[in-house]
């Protein structure tokens, strides 16, 4: 396969972390007869210093003439980077926004898995846990609060804020049936979440949904208010398959959702248009503080990477390899510093690695299977 891939390497570590990904994509491509082919897209920081701008037009073109674009990150330090003496609009963290616009990203995906060799990691009991869970949660990325019409006013000598939550169907439809063809690839089941008890535009999304729904027979639909949700997450986090929700709800559920498995340094995410074009990128941030350190944990961006090969390119095959390496790597005990056991824990089969090291544990390992 032929695949043409847009790369953003962004700031701190991330071009430390992107260059692991490349080298397990480039392994990949090696063993199973892909090219991929890479066009260095600059944005966020590191375009604000190339140019003045976060996220330029001739970005965007390499960002549309792309297959898919895999992102590091972007940002720096808020107290100290001159970045952040600029205007909001002219901030790294704008060039990401203008770019899921531009591309119209409207569903983002993000995995929740715990790693059964970081277990002791988990803030949950072990009864809880039991043999681990693995999660997705869709959240509709270009709507709702986030979007609507807000103002912050006085009336009669008091400030007043307002923010309007706005959904139409056709949103509501195109980020459900996302969720229920990524329902079709896993264990056919999804939760839709939202507050429909209260809100009128959640009574929409839960009639929207449910009219979706009957295009997916083999699919387990199952409604679930967000305060039950976000109950249930902590409870039985193993219950849940492909979580879709909202806006708002999608942003706390899902740093919820990172939290119980015990490390975002491991999580991987993607944000969908309607084709199969995604961008994707870690779930953490910069991490400006070890940035050129070499002590920055790759996986999440490996993860993403693999992600990417599944759910644009249709390469179940070795999207699995990739996760089954990391896997291998882990069971031989090798960790970078931010997955590294408690103190206190057994560490005698454990062994601490750097970033490049990590990236060519997994390599190694993919030529295993």
């Amino acid at each position: 396969m032929n695949c043409n891939i847009g790369v953003i390497r962004g700031d701190g570590i991330g071009p430390e972390i992107i260059t692991e990904a490349l080298k397990v994509l480039d392994t990949i491509a090696g063993r199973y007869d892909h090219n991929f082919n890479y066009d260095e897209i600059l944005m966020g920081g590191c375009s604000i210093d190339a140019t003045g701008v976060p996220l330029t037009d001739g970005a965007i073109a390499q960002a549309k003439a792309a297959d898919a674009v895999l992102m590091g990150s972007i940002g720096g330090d808020a107290k100290t980077s001159t970045w952040y003496k600029l205007p909001a609009d002219k901030r790294p963290e704008a060039g990401l926004l203008g770019l899921r616009k531009a591309l119209n990203l409207f569903a983002n995906l993000r995995p929740a898995y715990l790693f059964p060799q970081l277990k002791a990691a988990c803030p949950l009991r072990e009864d809880i846990i039991g043999d681990g869970f693995d999660m997705l949660i869709m959240r509709e990325l270009t709507g709702g609060l986030y979007f609507g019409k807000r103002e912050t006013t006085e009336v009669d000598g008091k400030r007043l804020a307002y923010d309007t939550l706005t959904y139409n169907e056709d949103e509501i439809r195109r980020i459900a049936i996302k969720s229920f063809e990524i329902a079709m690839m896993r264990n056919k089941k999804v939760t839709s979440v939202d507050k429909a008890n209260v809100l009128d535009s959640s009574r929409l999304w839960r009639a929207v949904v449910e009219e979706v729904a009957t295009d997916f027979p083999q699919v387990t639909l199952e409604h679930m208010l967000v305060d039950n949700a976000a109950m249930q997450l902590v409870k039985d986090p193993k219950q849940f398959d492909v979580i879709l929700t909202e806006n708002m709800f999608g942003d706390i559920l899902s740093d919820e959702a990172s939290m119980v498995t015990g490390s975002i340094g491991m999580l991987s995410s993607a944000s969908f248009n309607e084709s199969k074009f995604g961008l994707y990128e870690p779930s953490g941030g910069s991490a400006p503080d070890i940035a050129g350190k070499g002590i920055a944990n790759p996986i999440a961006t490996i993860l993403s990477a693999g992600m990417m090969l599944r759910y644009s390119f249709g390469l179940e095959l070795e999207a699995d390899v990739i996760e089954k390496a990391i896997n291998n790597v882990l069971d031989r005990g090798f960790r970078t510093i931010d997955i590294m056991p408690m103190p206190g824990e057994d560490t005698s089969n454990i062994t601490q690695v750097g970033t490049v090291d990590m990236g060519d544990l997994i390599c190694r390992a993919i030529d295993t299977f």
